[in-house]
Parts: C-alpha cells; sequence; structure tokens
C-alpha cells in the first residue's frame, strides 16, 4: 500500500530533523533562532547595525571645501591682494596701449605674467622695479593674445583737460613679496576660488568702495589697505577710484 500525503510529509520533516541535528517535533523557528539563523532584529538590533555601517555624510558634513566662503564676510575679503614686484616688462606686439610684465609674487610657481593698459601712463623704465598690488584670484584672460593672470591695482583722477592721470597703489618698501593684504577694521580676507570671482562679480561688486583718501591711501569704504609693514598708497591721487 502507497504511503498517504500526510506520511510522505511527516518522512520529510523527519529526514530535516535529522539533517538538521533538531530534536524529533521542535519548533523550527525557535531552533533557528536559538542559532542565530533568521532571528528577527530587535530595535535596539537594528540601531547597532546602523551604527556600524560608515556614515560618509557625517565624517564630511563639518568640513568646509576649499571654496566655502562665509558670505557673511564682506565683499572684498573675498578677493585676495598680493605684494608684487615688476621684474620684467615689454610692450605688447599686438596693443598700442598694453604692457607685458612678469611679476614676482613669492609663488613657488614663478612670476604670474600679467597685461595692463599702462603705456600712456608710465615708460618700460618707469614700471620695471615697481612694487604693486596684484589682484591675485581673478580668473585668467587673453588680452590680445596674451594669458593674463591677474591685474595690478591702480588709482585713476579726471584731470582738468579730461585726460586721466593714473598711478599705481603701492605696498610699503617693508612688506614682503606675497604678502596679502588685509583691511583695516574687517576679518582676515577669505579669498574665494577665480571662479568663483567670476560667477558672483564679487570684483565688480567691490569698486565702487574702493578708493583713494585724502593721504592718497588705498581704501574700501574706508578701510585701509594694509601690510604689516604699513598702509598702500598711491603718490599723488586723492580721492581716486580704484582698479
Amino acid at each position: 500500500m502507497a504511503p498517504s500525503a500526510i506520511e510522505l510529509l511527516e518522512n520529510l520533516i523527519a529526514d530535516l530533523e535529522g539533517k538538521l541535528n533538531l530534536a524529533p517535533g521542535a519548533d523550527l523557528l525557535v531552533a533557528e533562532a536559538d542559532k542565530g539563523i533568521g532571528k528577527p532584529q530587535t530595535q535596539k538590533t537594528k540601531q547597532n547595525s546602523k551604527k556600524k555601517q560608515p556614515n560618509n555624510e557625517n565624517k564630511n558634513s563639518g568640513k568646509k571645501g576649499k571654496n566655502d566662503v562665509d558670505e557673511n564676510i564682506p565683499e572684498i575679503c573675498k578677493l585676495e591682494f598680493k605684494v608684487g614686484l615688476i621684474t620684467k616688462v615689454w610692450v605688447h606686439p599686438d596693443a598700442d596701449k598694453l604692457y607685458c610684465e612678469e611679476i614676482d609674487c613669492g609663488e613657488e610657481g614663478g612670476p604670474r605674467q600679467i597685461a595692463s593698459g599702462l603705456r600712456l601712463h608710465y615708460s618700460e623704465e618707469e614700471m620695471l622695479g615697481k612694487r604693486v598690488l596684484v589682484v591675485a584670484n581673478l580668473k585668467a584672460k587673453n588680452l590680445v593674445g596674451f594669458k593674463s593672470h591677474g591685474m595690478v591695482l591702480c588709482a585713476a583722477e579726471t584731470k582738468e583737460d579730461g585726460s586721466e592721470k593714473v598711478e599705481f597703489v603701492e605696498p610699503p618698501m617693508g612688506a614682503p613679496l606675497g604678502e596679502v593684504v588685509t583691511f583695516e577694521g574687517l576679518p582676515p580676507p577669505t579669498p574665494l576660488s577665480a571662479s568663483q570671482v567670476e560667477k558672483k562679480k564679487v570684483f565688480a561688486a567691490c569698486m565702487e568702495g574702493m578708493k583713494t583718501n585724502d593721504e592718497c591711501v588705498g581704501t574700501w569704504n574706508g578701510h585701509v589697505f594694509m601690510t604689516t609693514a604699513g598702509p598702500c598708497k598711491g603718490r599723488s591721487v586723492k580721492g581716486g577710484a580704484m582698479r
């Protein structure tokens, strides 16, 4: 006589109990839970398992990226003005008003190449050896085929005949090359990247406030451009726009 379906099921259960080393009639779920197999997680177990997983988001959440700057600082503090020295100057071959310069800003990569529209205001001899302020975190621009990595800061005024007088805003002799200018009464500069300066039009936003005072000293909204050796100033332009 062939075994019934119930007998077949009982035989399968007995066979499984033997393979799993279970006592006859033992509760399979309880037995496996005792072994830690298929054991449902408690709330605490779930929390612990979450703790064990690496949380990269939390690791980085408290760290500021290179270009993360407090948006509440004054705009001028997002720019980087460096003390530089013109070590080489030549006439741009394809532009009537431009000089090409090499300017030592104390940087590891060597002198910066910068183009300046100053041929109407300085001779080559007058340019060479000048101590200047370089706006260092501007995006490089091609000026009539010459790639300019920054700009030199000048003060300008309109003369009675309608022409312009333009002169450098110069750092004092004791300021080391590469020193970053600070601003009297303001927090230390936290410069943005060149791409962010361009995107947010930071330099344009600062231009209205940049002027020389009655002593020819460079200021932004009255805050003096300072180095460790003293203020930065022009030779004769008073109340002139700085650019």
